[in-house]
């Protein structure tokens, strides 16, 4: 399935509806280049994934505006909200065994969601049911 965004904000409401709809085991692999908004979606899904305790909202909203790359330490635990987020960036990944010094198994085969930045560098780790998304821009389009 192919689904284009246009600017950011698209791709933000894209990820925000994908977090909505996101249960506990899931996981998502999120591939593109630097700078074609994978944090943007990856924002979105975060705050959908949180939707569903008013009471935290607030709390949430702060929280999701310092969601950053985990660039240096690999996986960010989001707690708050719905279900849990474990948001990995496998970029300075050089062996796939690194991840097993990190438990990325009590992870992946958690209560919570799992999205992987950069995944396909650790691509025989998913299980069959990994939901693989990449993000690109067309410059031909204008973006």
């Amino acid at each position: 399935m192919i689904i284009e965004t246009f600017d950011s904000k698209q791709t933000y409401e894209l990820g925000y509806k994908l977090g909505c709809e996101a249960k506990a085991g899931d996981i998502y692999c999120l591939d593109g280049e630097l700078g074609v908004g994978k944090t943007v979606f990856t924002q979105g899904f975060a705050k959908g994934r949180s939707e569903g305790e008013a009471q935290k909202q607030r709390e949430i909203a702060k929280n999701l505006k310092a969601l950053n790359s985990p660039t240096f330490t690999i996986v960010q635990e989001y707690t708050q909200g719905r279900i849990p987020l474990y948001h990995f960036d496998v970029y300075r990944i050089s062996d796939v065994s690194e991840m097993d010094e990190i438990g990325y198994e009590e992870y992946f085969y958690s209560d919570g969601v799992c999205l992987v930045e950069w995944g396909k560098l650790i691509d025989e780790l998913f299980p069959d049911n990994t939901t693989y998304i990449s993000i690109s821009k067309d410059l031909s389009k204008g973006f």
